[in-house]
């Protein structure tokens, strides 16, 4: 599983103009399947996206994670980050995970973060989603669970 972290001082999904999920200062996690993917990717990766240390502690060095500081944590569901773009100018979709699998193991993602941490919000899985936040830093790392 494949996800980009970040930083944000506040981020909103929008689906047919109705907001359906929003945060606070927090992280947004924009989250890609990959046909290799299972139920240990899905723990490693929550593991990584609430102990990833991308806030600022009293020295102004990232030291902190989302357990540490509290705050909001979006999740939002986007194949496109699977792709395949090492050549060519279009991607390939090749390596995501085929719908089915990938909604399944988003939902599980979501289902653990909701068990793990308080404030869990999240986009909608095969939604046209309207995505809008306030990168803080700004601060954006990819990050694995392969």
């Amino acid at each position: 599983m494949i996800a980009l972290l970040q930083r944000v001082s506040q981020a909103q999904v929008v689906v047919d103009g109705e907001t359906i999920g929003e945060i606070g200062p927090g992280i947004l996690a924009l989250v890609g399947v990959v046909q290799e993917d299972g139920p240990a990717q899905v723990a490693r990766l929550l593991t990584r996206i609430l102990g990833y240390r991308l806030f600022e502690d009293e020295q102004g060095r990232m030291n902190l994670s989302l357990r540490d500081t509290g705050g909001g944590l979006l999740l939002v569901p986007q194949f496109t980050l699977a792709a395949d773009t090492r050549k060519g100018m279009r991607a390939s979709f090749t390596p995501a995970a085929d719908p089915a699998t990938g909604r399944m193991l988003f939902l599980e993602l979501v289902a653990q973060a909701q068990a793990n941490w308080p404030l869990v919000a999240t986009g909608r899985f095969g939604a046209d989603m309207q995505v809008s936040l306030t990168n803080a830093g700004p601060v954006t790392f990819w990050i694995e669970a392969r």
